[in-house]
């Protein structure tokens, strides 16, 4: 949030922060979201109908709550479902590993700007300290 290069927007809802990061895309700049996977599956219906529908490269970046169900008992089903409402939906994803978080993201920045898409990472508890 300190960064002078990086603007930082803090939204109320996950739907909020999509609409602003295809404006921000519409304005030329690069965005990243910061959710949960319970608030992706929030807004399943958003990601679908816009940046998803008209090829707005954004960068997801989702928790995942309730992996391999270790978490409080309200995450663990959504941490279920994620992976294969990801698939359902057609969202491309990657899981981040511990050991190449850094050359993973690189990655997906290039695969979203190369085939101008919407793309989640999920980050598991411990991957980033």
């Amino acid at each position: 949030m300190n960064d002078q290069d990086v603007t930082y927007i803090t939204a109320t809802r996950e739907e909020e922060a999509i609409g602003l990061a295809t404006g921000a895309y519409l304005g030329g700049k690069k965005s990243v979201v910061l959710m949960q996977n319970s608030g992706m599956g929030n807004s399943i219906g958003t990601l679908c109908s816009l940046p998803l529908l008209y090829k707005v490269p954004m960068l997801l970046l989702v928790s995942w709550r309730g992996y391999r169900g270790k978490d409080a008992p309200e995450h663990v089903k959504m941490g279920e479902a994620t992976l294969k409402l990801l698939r359902s939906v057609g969202i491309p994803f990657q899981v981040l590993s511990r050991e190449r978080v850094e050359e993973e993201v690189s990655a997906a920045i290039r695969d979203m700007e190369k085939q101008q898409s919407l793309i989640a990472l999920l980050l598991r508890r411990g991957v980033i300290e």
